[in-house]
């Protein structure tokens, strides 16, 4: 059984060209934290300032490497200390005292899991069905937006992220966890920005994803469910 010497927690994040989120993102962590974490971004390669902008910060260990999240995250935890990861988008809005609720569920014996989601500005009822789907605990109901959290000595168990995959690379690590241990759904709530919603019709997203998490589900390999997300999604 993995044991819990520390509770250290490193928050890993990618980034790609999101310089107009990270001063408001990186301020929010500070704030909505109870002890103290290490701040780890990962940037692929920005081409707006994100990159440039992260190296300034003085509390963000920040690390460039090619564009890919599998791959930008994995990276970061070979760059982190923490026993506890935790692996989070920029346009994630945490709620108060995450790091707190995440020690807590670890110290209860909780490997790895996530928070309940809800989307924000935008957000008619379809996208409120979805959020709402994020309390059950089965794979058709995870993703990357619900943030992730994970003992490091399962991540590497595990595999850890798979590099191949382009898209639904938090889906088929969390497969591996669903596979080989067990995983919790804390009951607070995470945010996460609606603006793709906004911009690609809410209910042309929300069919495409449900079909790439059904596609994943069934076992299909990352160059399907690839190919479909540049058609349909991207």
């Amino acid at each position: 059984m993995i044991g819990h010497s520390t509770n250290s927690l490193s928050l890993i994040a990618p980034c790609w060209n999101e310089r107009t989120l990270l001063p408001q993102w990186v301020d929010m962590i500070l704030q909505q934290k109870e002890s103290p974490l290490e701040l780890i971004v990962v940037d692929g390669g920005s081409t707006d300032g994100s990159w440039e902008w992260l190296q300034k910060h003085p509390q963000i260990n920040a690390f460039q490497t090619t564009k890919g999240r599998a791959q930008q995250l994995h990276f970061g935890v070979k760059k982190a200390s923490g026993a506890l990861l935790f692996f989070v988008h920029i346009d994630t809005q945490l709620p108060l005292g995450f790091d707190g609720f995440i020690k807590k569920a670890f110290s209860a014996n909780a490997l790895s899991g996530c928070f309940r989601l809800r989307f924000s500005p935008h957000n008619p009822l379809g996208l409120r069905l979805a959020a709402w789907g994020t309390r059950w605990n089965h794979l058709l109901f995870r993703g990357g937006d619900q943030t992730l959290f994970i003992h490091r000595e399962l991540y590497h168990q595990i595999g850890g992220f798979d590099a191949n995959y382009g898209v639904c690379e938090d889906l088929e690590l969390i497969r591996h966890i669903y596979r080989n241990s067990t995983f919790t759904i804390l009951p607070q709530e995470v945010v996460t920005n609606s603006r793709r919603f906004q911009q690609k019709g809410t209910s042309h997203l929300l069919f495409h994803f449900r079909v790439l998490h059904f596609l994943h589900w069934l076992g299909a390999g990352p160059k399907i469910l690839f190919a479909y997300y540049q058609k349909f999604v991207a």
